[in-house]
């Protein structure tokens, strides 16, 4: 269960789910002071690599950067200016992109959908460190693309990766979010119908 002072964000789900997910929620507070761990950023992108994938293609590349750093100011300078404002405190900035193409040339179709998935394991093993991660889509592509050292991938997430800190070094409104319950579609709302005639 995460726990910071009298914030508790444990989702209430319809039957129980494993704790890591449960607990997991994206927190804008992070401790500007914390410094991550060799091993723990070897264990997060660990994760990510064991993610599944289409045919294994692994589409999925990393642009990892520290707070402090001339690469964090980089990535840190293509967000939106609201997310800067509080990810600039994360003790990493990742970027999670994309290799939408093979060595051949040939589209990868699926490569969005999978690095989706090594970005979602990320998270999960992120919490089972005891990390808070925040994945954003508020950023600029093109400067993003610029920053980044490679032709062939397409940014599709940043993500801040540090300690969770205290709601109160937020301002508002973003302190307010970070106290608000979690709430999601009940499932039967997200349940599409199948027909078997196809009609």
């Amino acid at each position: 269960m995460n726990v910071i002072d009298d914030v508790t964000k444990t989702a209430a789900t319809e039957v129980p789910v494993h704790p890591l997910l449960s607990a997991r929620w994206s927190s804008r507070a992070f401790d500007p002071g914390h410094e991550l761990a060799d091993e723990q950023l070897t264990a997060v992108l660990e994760a990510a690599r064991w993610a599944p994938s289409a045919s294994n293609t692994q589409p999925w590349r990393f642009a990892v950067t520290r707070r402090g750093t001339a690469e964090h100011a980089a990535v840190l300078g293509t967000l939106a200016a609201g997310n800067q404002v509080w990810a600039q405190d994360a003790s990493a900035l990742v970027v999670v992109a994309a290799r939408t193409k093979g060595t051949d040339g040939a589209a990868q179709p699926w490569a969005v959908y999978d690095a989706g998935q090594a970005a979602a394991h990320l998270s999960v093993q992120a919490e089972a460190e005891g990390l808070a991660v925040h994945q954003m889509g508020g950023f600029d592509c093109d400067r993003l693309t610029s920053v980044l050292a490679a032709e062939d991938v397409t940014p599709l997430v940043v993500v801040a990766i540090g300690l969770r800190d205290h709601h109160s070094r937020l301002a508002e409104p973003l302190a307010g979010r970070e106290t608000a319950a979690r709430a999601r579609l009940p499932i039967g709302d997200l349940l599409l119908e199948v027909q078997p005639d196809g009609s």
